[in-house]
């Protein structure tokens, strides 16, 4: 008798249907998953209870209207959860991070107007995730890193107005999609989404839905068809201005670089400087409107034409000088390595890589001339003349070394 108890405990204890709450219909599929049906029930919470070896729950069609970190702790081995057609309006973070072989997640037709993005990074198993008709108005840029098997992203009809660049990139499996009925806002910012669309094997449904609702000159066009001459990424040119250069307070020479730019929207330009002393960043202008330098950037003159003076440019000035033209498209970088030479053309400052460098016939640069951003770091020698010697230097014009990759100028 008592070894027939034994085994009715044992089966007691092994048996997961009889670990289901009330409210629900539990079975077993034939591919051995159990099954949990607790959907159509008017529920306003998930029930206690659940076997632990649930890998379906299926919870739409009820009443729940917030789930919170223990809502499904009973429940560790899920791998599909239905949770459409509810209120749901929060979610506490943590809900889903317990559930990590979870593969199926439908939260669609609910209220959600936040998410627990983070919740993902325990997801790594997830291929389908249903988010539509929620109120959703922001996907953060990576918060879908690292679900590397997801198949099936649905984001349709919810409040999102812009998407951050590469947000689909990190979805290797990614083989559907669902953005239509979103009231995106076809700033530059979005061009991507129209330039990814068109280059992915990713099926974006209905594509023709997914419609601008600004600005009004685009209201009701496809995101995918933006003309592409609204939105042109940035273009770059380093030049030595070709007026005489400025004497400084302490009568030295006065460096100018201009960096031209050009694209749609117009870029903003930036300065990176390497000098022995660091880096030093210049995010925009420090000159202003009255002339007069920014507090705390009287070294480093930038103004707003795209124009660098560096006053009294000295030796512990030399280094490499980099424009920056970014907008909302993408952005563009050209730059120019200085080194201030002594009395004598320096042959040992040439570019020892470049075979024409030195040679007759070489490509030179001239003051005023383009510093092609194409062929990369150019380097800039400049030439100054030791102030004995300028009067007679003054009788010629500013000349140049024959280098590739560089100018000289005479001060």
């Amino acid at each position: 008798m008592e070894r027939l108890l034994g085994v009715l405990a044992l089966v007691t204890l092994l048996s997961p249907s009889l670990a289901c709450p009330s409210p629900c219909s539990c079975s077993t599929k034939k591919n051995g998953r159990l099954l949990a049906e607790c959907a159509y029930r008017e529920l306003r919470d998930v029930p206690r209870g659940l076997s632990p070896n649930v890998t379906i729950l299926t919870l739409s069609a009820n009443r729940l209207g917030r789930l919170g970190r223990a809502s499904l702790a009973d429940v560790p081995e899920l791998q599909s959860l239905w949770l459409g057609y509810n209120h749901i309006s929060a979610v506490e973070p943590g809900t889903f991070a317990a559930l990590p072989h979870l593969k199926n997640l439908d939260l669609s037709h609910n209220r959600l107007a936040e998410f627990p993005w983070q919740d993902l990074r325990n997801l790594s198993a997830l291929q389908i995730l249903k988010l539509s008709n929620n109120r959703l108005a922001a996907l953060p840029g990576g918060a879908l890193a690292g679900l590397r098997e997801l198949r099936s992203l649905w984001l349709n009809d919810n409040e999102l107005t812009t998407l951050a660049r590469g947000t689909f990139e990190a979805l290797p499996a990614l083989a559907q999609l669902q953005l239509f009925h979103n009231p995106f806002n076809c700033s530059c910012k979005l061009f991507w989404l129209k330039e990814w669309a068109h280059s992915t094997s990713v099926v974006v449904s209905r594509a023709g839905s997914t419609l601008c609702a600004a600005p009004a000159r685009l209201r009701g066009r496809a995101v995918t068809a933006v003309p592409d001459s609204l939105c042109v990424a940035p273009s770059a040119q380093l030049t030595y201005l070709s007026s005489p250069a400025k004497a400084g307070p302490k009568g030295g020479l006065t460096l100018s670089l201009h960096c031209s730019v050009a694209g749609s929207p117009p870029p903003e330009i930036r300065w990176r400087i390497r000098t022995a002393a660091g880096r030093v960043d210049i995010p925009g202008p420090t000159v202003a409107r009255d002339g007069g330098a920014k507090a705390g950037r009287r070294r480093f003159l930038a103004f707003k034409n795209g124009t660098m003076a560096i006053p009294d440019f000295g030796k512990e000035d030399e280094g490499t000088y980099t424009c920056v033209a970014a907008n909302d498209v993408g952005e563009r970088d050209v730059s120019v390595s200085v080194t201030l030479a002594g009395s004598e053309p320096p042959a040992e400052e040439l570019p020892r890589d470049d075979p024409q460098a030195g040679q007759p016939g070489g490509r030179g640069c001239a003051k005023g001339e383009e510093l092609d951003p194409s062929m990369g770091e150019k380097l800039l020698i400049v030439y100054h003349v030791p102030r004995e010697v300028r009067s007679a230097a003054a009788q010629f014009r500013l000349g140049v070394l024959p280098l590739a990759l560089g100018m000289l100028v005479l001060w």
